[in-house]
């Protein structure tokens, strides 16, 4: 296998970290706008042969198109944010390779009705080219991260081996996490979390189909394992919402995230005064006016969350909650994964939650590359048979449990 990523920012470079340990590839491209990023990822693994550094414009379809033809590569990881999914996706079906993604194609909201009715769904445009690439006998593996991915992941495995018949599939984030020196330093991308937490959030219902409500809609207390503990939970937008329900048939499809009070009132202080806004903006400079987006501004002004990893304590938990029945008897189960910060940066040198996002697509390349796993079109992981990626993520050195109960 022949790899282009994508992207060398925390979850790109944590990609590099996990992936240098496995023979299933034999070239791995790694690019980025900043060409500096892109070569300090490749020079951290060790000189091994196989790793090359490029830069390329995640923007510029055929600057891509041209870098997986260079260096004959048959796949393409994506490790951008949202916004270049279009000319990523599209980069890699033009070129004739297999594209992976942790995060889908953004959503716009039902223009008269965001908060009762979905407008353009997440994945709606990828879904959309499902046939081309079908058609090319090529795999466009959607939402393979941590939430989405392995996430859906379990809730395949839900289906296939612990329950009959599903109620609700419910995706639960937690953590406890904190950062020193820190009142507000998110763990992840500012911009993505801005995208899914002030987004209308999408709910499924066999009934009614996919819906929304307002942001943080629906609070509830949900204990995560491992010694995080109780943690207050809230709908969120989420590809595993839009995922799930195409292939497992269940009467109701969540996503609740973990955020806390005080980060809620940042996030709804950000969108009163516009900062939330990804259109840009006029404002004046000693050079003249120039135009900037204020969510960029926003992200600009906080610390990357790649390089907080040394200021971090605590854990996170990606999971699954599944209720619904097996053999005649009421059955609820919590799938979860959970990483401690402490672990991660010892082992691997990259923070717990751009760890745990990257090593999944890792493992899903290495299912692809053995076989295990294979397929046409845009698929997400719920189309796979979880069983092998389950067991090769053990493997990998991260254990999976699962929780009788709530």
């Amino acid at each position: 296998m022949r790899i282009l990523l994508v992207g060398a920012g925390g979850v790109g470079t944590a990609v590099t970290r996990i992936a240098v340990r496995r023979p299933f590839f034999e070239h791995f491209v790694v690019a980025d706008y900043d060409p500096a990023r892109a070569a300090s990822a490749v020079a951290a693994l060790g000189g091994d042969p196989r790793f090359v550094a490029a830069r390329v414009d995640a923007s510029d379809r055929g600057a891509v198109r041209a870098l997986l033809a260079e260096h004959r590569c048959d796949v393409l990881l994506n490790a951008t944010d949202p916004r270049f999914v279009p000319p990523l996706f599209e980069a890699a079906l033009a070129a004739g390779a297999d594209y992976l993604d942790m995060a889908m194609s953004l959503s716009h909201p039902h223009p008269e009705r965001p908060y009762e009715e979905c407008g353009e769904k997440l994945g709606d445009a990828q879904f959309a080219r499902a046939g081309e690439w079908e058609a090319a006998g090529r795999l466009a593996l959607v939402g393979i991260g941590v939430e989405p991915g392995l996430s859906d992941v379990f809730a395949r495995y839900a289906a296939d081996e612990l329950f009959d018949e599903i109620d609700e599939i419910g995706v639960r984030d937690g953590a406890n996490l904190t950062v020193e020196g820190y009142d507000f330093a998110p763990s992840f991308s500012i911009w993505t979390t801005i995208e899914e937490c002030l987004n209308p959030p999408v709910v499924y219902e066999r009934e009614r189909g996919w819906f929304t409500t307002a942001p943080f809609s629906e609070p509830e207390v949900f204990d995560f394992p491992e010694g995080i503990g109780p943690v207050e939970c809230v709908n969120v937008e989420h590809e595993e919402v839009l995922l799930v329900p195409r292939w497992i048939d269940a009467k109701r499809v969540t996503f609740k995230y973990g955020l806390g009070d005080d980060f809620i009132s940042k996030l709804k202080t950000l969108h009163d005064l516009g900062l939330d806004r990804t259109e840009p903006v006029v404002v004046g400079s000693a050079r003249g006016p120039v135009a900037v987006s204020p969510r960029d501004v926003v992200a600009a002004a906080l610390p990357d969350p790649a390089t907080l990893g040394d200021r971090m304590r605590g854990k996170t938990c990606a999971g699954t909650w599944v209720t619904g029945t097996k053999d005649g008897a009421r059955r609820e189960v919590y799938l979860y994964h959970v990483v401690d910060n402490e672990w991660s940066m010892k082992e691997y040198g990259s923070q717990a939650v751009v760890w745990q996002t990257a090593i999944n697509p890792v493992v899903a390349l290495e299912l692809l590359a053995t076989g295990a796993w294979n397929g046409a079109g845009v698929l997400g992981p719920e189309a796979f048979a979880p069983r092998p990626f389950l067991d090769l993520l053990v493997e990998y050195g991260s254990p999976w449990g699962m929780r009788e109960g709530h």
